[in-house]
């Protein structure tokens, strides 16, 4: 597949993606090479990529504990530590390998080691593939509340490696997939046509799916990279989505959800919404339900969540002048960012979702 150039890196993809890091790692002889996994991608990827860099500097692995819990600064200044203990200095490289969690920490542990070092990115789950590697943010949660604390720092590149996803648990694969999802309601009919019917989907192609997935997400981020106007269009189903996330992260009585299984909460939330608001006809929202409540369990919510679910709206980074934000959908393919939404209207889809 063709390399997708961005705003001052490029993706590459599957070997030829591994020819280039070679030639970056030799062009740029780094001192040397540092690989952040966590305990999933040390055990189940690290294996596979390292036959394939091929670099005479000194390679060191830094592998913190898997999950969203340890997606925090606690974590980055046990990685800060180690890096210094191992002399990491301005001309190392670390390569973040794994998922959403590692790209997005990792990220942030490079951008700000000695005021930033080079870093680049190899996802290796769906969603980190077609969201979290692309477009330069990185960060860490801080308490229950989602990357409330990081940079826009640029990778020196980004590797897609789709074999890795061979391995990848079916519920990751679904997470991932609302991204995708997302990216076909906010910017394609066309490409979120091609999802209504997922035994029709001839997964063979799915590299292509990934491919044009990554391409649109990147149109977006080149047109507004430090998120000031058009790309807030990327929070489409986050706004309630990663208020869900953080409260059933929060609460012992409720199971944690996969980042994809709040969003797709989240986009028939805000699709309800964008229906009540006008902007969705009757049609589009409930093709929108139907389509994502067929891929996802449903998640169960009683009158109890709805208080403490609409306090973390307060926090959603899209916020201004103490104003909740969204971004919602004009029809399929389009959208309208800086909605604001009335309480009532929030409720109301909170109840259609569980009708």
């Amino acid at each position: 597949m063709q390399s997708i150039e961005a705003e001052g890196y490029s993706i590459h993809f599957n070997g030829k993606g591994y020819e280039i890091i070679n030639e970056l790692v030799a062009e740029k002889n780094y001192s040397s090479i540092f690989i952040i996994v966590d305990s999933n991608s040390n055990e189940i990827c690290l294996p596979n990529f390292l036959p394939n860099l091929s670099t005479d500097s000194r390679i060191e692995i830094i592998e913190f504990d898997a999950g969203e819990i340890n997606k925090n600064i606690e974590t980055c200044l046990g990685i800060w530590n180690v890096l210094t203990e191992l002399r990491a200095d301005r001309k190392s490289l670390i390569i973040n390998l794994g998922g959403g969690v590692v790209t997005d920490l990792g990220g942030f542990v490079a951008s700000t080691f000695k005021r930033g070092i080079d870093f680049l990115h190899v996802p290796t789950t769906l969603l980190a593939m077609v969201d979290a590697s692309v477009g330069g943010k990185n960060g860490v949660d801080l308490g229950n509340l989602k990357n409330q604390i990081g940079t826009i720092t640029i990778p020196k590149m980004v590797l897609i490696d789709t074999s890795f996803l061979e391995t990848l648990p079916q519920n990751e694969m679904r997470s991932g997939l609302a991204e995708m999802l997302k990216h076909g309601l906010i910017y394609d009919k066309d490409y979120w046509e091609k999802f209504l019917d997922l035994s029709q989907i001839d997964f063979a192609d799915f590299d292509t799916l990934i491919y044009d997935s990554i391409f649109i997400k990147n149109e977006i981020v080149k047109q507004d990279p430090r998120e000031d106007g058009i790309r807030k269009a990327l929070n489409f189903g986050h706004t309630l989505g990663h208020a869900i996330e953080s409260y059933f992260l929060e609460s012992e009585n409720k199971k944690n959800l996969l980042h994809g299984e709040a969003i797709a909460v989240g986009m028939i939330l805000e699709s309800y919404i964008s229906w009540k608001k006008g902007l969705l006809s009757a049609e589009e929202y409930l093709q929108i339900k139907t389509t994502i409540k067929g891929i996802y369990d449903e998640v169960v919510f009683d009158e109890n969540d709805l208080i403490p679910i609409g306090e973390l709206l307060i926090h959603d980074k899209k916020n201004e002048y103490g104003n909740i934000q969204f971004a919602l959908i004009e029809g399929v393919g389009n959208i309208k960012i800086n909605q604001s939404v009335e309480n009532k209207l929030i409720n109301e889809a909170f109840e259609d979702y569980k009708s």
